[in-house]
């Protein structure tokens, strides 16, 4: 991949610098080793896909938090079919012991004006704000594949060093926005974007604002791509805010690598699933998380076609799992 001729890490941007000063109120507070200090939260696209409507599209909202809740989850990230009036969905949350800890954000830094990502971010921010969340994870979409009928290797983006420019300090600057109300900004590195190696992650991370802009960490995504998992996990464990615990089947990757799927052609033959029921070994990742004094939400997040994969089944599988592994 391209790389800039000279790094200057984001802290020395104005943007940077604008970003420290405001972020000094909301600076992460210190862990205890305790698995007091996880909550276990799980996604909605077990039951109903953002990106494949038709996956799940005969399950409701009240189905899918019920199921959650009835599993032994405490926290929700935002799926489509969600009530977009903050009052409404708090009540519907809170009758289930429910809360909302994160929803994605698609990003555009890299191909649309910053002005128009940040209105955008604006308003998500202020929702999640509003239904308790204090974590925002962003995917930087600009020309990602991730819903196109593209190999997911084969044509994988890679971004220009202009477009990393662009990415860093808009990621900056957005993460400033999320400070002002409290909240982390965290980047959430995804297949089929140009965000998805090691070695994009590690300059994304290096050429941003650790004050501001922390690390989704995704398990599922990594293995994907053929990265080392844990290594990622231990260099970036100071900058990780929230954490997606996502399985891989491997057989079923090998036949998306041979054939070259997509990435929605591999989900919906099953290339993800729950801790616990594919390929990853999760102890060493928990044991790692616990060393680091980790606090905040672990989130199962594994889509898969609902109709092949009982969704409160799953979810029961993955609860069972971690509880057994991890003490949590």
């Amino acid at each position: 991949m391209a790389k800039s001729t000279v790094k200057t890490p984001a802290a020395t941007t104005p943007a940077a610098t604008t970003a420290k000063a405001s972020a000094k109120s909301v600076a992460k507070p210190a862990a205890k080793a305790s698995s007091k200090n996880v909550r276990l939260a799980i996604a909605p696209i077990g039951w109903t896909n953002d990106d494949l409507p038709e996956l799940g599209g005969e399950i409701s909202f009240e189905q899918c938090v019920s199921e959650m809740a009835l599993a032994g989850y405490s926290g929700s990230e935002v799926g489509n079919k969600y009530p977009k009036d903050p009052k409404v969905l708090n009540k519907a949350l809170g009758l289930r012991g429910l809360t909302i800890c994160n929803a994605w954000f698609s990003s555009f830094l890299t191909t649309k004006p910053y002005k128009e990502v940040e209105a955008e971010f604006i308003k998500h921010r202020d929702f999640l704000h509003a239904v308790g969340a204090r974590v925002i994870g962003a995917a930087e979409q600009g020309r990602s594949i991730q819903g196109l009928d593209k190999p997911v290797f084969d044509a994988k983006p890679v971004l220009t060093d202009s477009e990393w420019e662009r990415l860093c300090d808009g990621l900056n600057r957005l993460g400033n926005k999320a400070a002002q109300k409290g909240m982390r900004l965290t980047f959430h590195h995804h297949m089929a974007t140009g965000v998805q190696t090691t070695e994009e992650i590690d300059r994304l991370m290096e050429n941003t604002d650790a004050d501001v802009v922390g690390l989704l960490y995704d398990t599922g995504h990594l293995v994907f791509s053929g990265e080392d998992h844990l290594a990622v996990l231990k260099k970036w464990m100071s900058r990780i805010d929230h954490v997606h615990l996502k399985d891989v089947r491997s057989a079923v990757l090998k036949k998306a690598i041979k054939e070259k799927w997509s990435f929605l052609q591999a989900v919906q033959e099953g290339v993800f699933t729950v801790p616990g029921d594919g390929s990853i070994d999760f102890e060493p990742v928990f044991q790692a998380l616990k060393k680091a004094k980790y606090s905040g939400w672990w989130v199962v997040e594994a889509e898969q076609d609902p109709a092949k994969a009982n969704p409160l089944e799953y979810a029961l599988k993955a609860r069972a799992y971690i509880r057994q592994k991890a003490g949590v």
